[in-house]
């Protein structure tokens, strides 16, 4: 088994299922293993980072709140800068906002209108791709601000759903699946 399939099994094992949370019926992906181990964390990175390394990465975007956590050092790898896409309120300047459909109800995002200058290659980072609904905001405000999207990458991906697709367009990667 190479090194790189043994470190996704290594990290893949460390995540755990919470049954019904956050509400009945859903079970969640508990990250919170691989953060507490250092060695994991540090895997994780390294593999969300590897399609990337060949790439001129300007600027490499956040999604709140766990985006953030493995977008800063992400950054810090490819020596980029990090900007973070939250929900609204959060960010003390001037936004450009976006609202976007969930499967029941709708949401909304923002991200500082001068954190992207046009032409700029961005990279988003993720936890977990389920839906694509965030994520697909995401690339929207992007585009909004005229970065050119280079690739899309989270830890974690669930398949089942399909959110895949609403980025078939973009350089997608995820190092776990389910």
């Amino acid at each position: 088994m190479s090194s790189k399939k043994k470190n996704i099994n290594q990290i893949a094992s460390s995540i755990r299922d919470v049954p019904d949370f956050p509400k009945k019926g859903i079970v969640f992906k508990d990250i919170t293993p691989v953060l507490s181990d250092i060695n994991l964390f540090r895997k994780s990175i390294d593999l969300m980072v590897e399609p990337f390394n060949e790439d001129k990465i300007d600027v490499v975007v956040g999604i709140e709140s766990r985006g953030f956590i493995f977008g800063t050092p992400i950054a810090d790898k490819l020596n980029a800068s990090f900007v973070p896409v939250r929900k609204p309120g959060k960010l003390p300047h001037e936004t450009e906002h976006i609202s976007y459909q969930l499967e029941y109800g709708k949401d909304s995002l923002e991200i500082h209108k001068d954190s992207i200058n046009e032409g700029q290659n961005i990279l988003i980072v993720d936890d977990l791709l389920a839906t694509g609904g965030t994520a697909e905001a995401t690339c929207n405000l992007i585009t909004k601000l005229k970065g050119n999207i280079c690739g899309f990458v989270v830890l974690i991906e669930l398949e089942f759903l399909e959110g895949r697709k609403k980025l078939n367009q973009y350089n997608v990667h995820s190092i776990v699946k389910y």
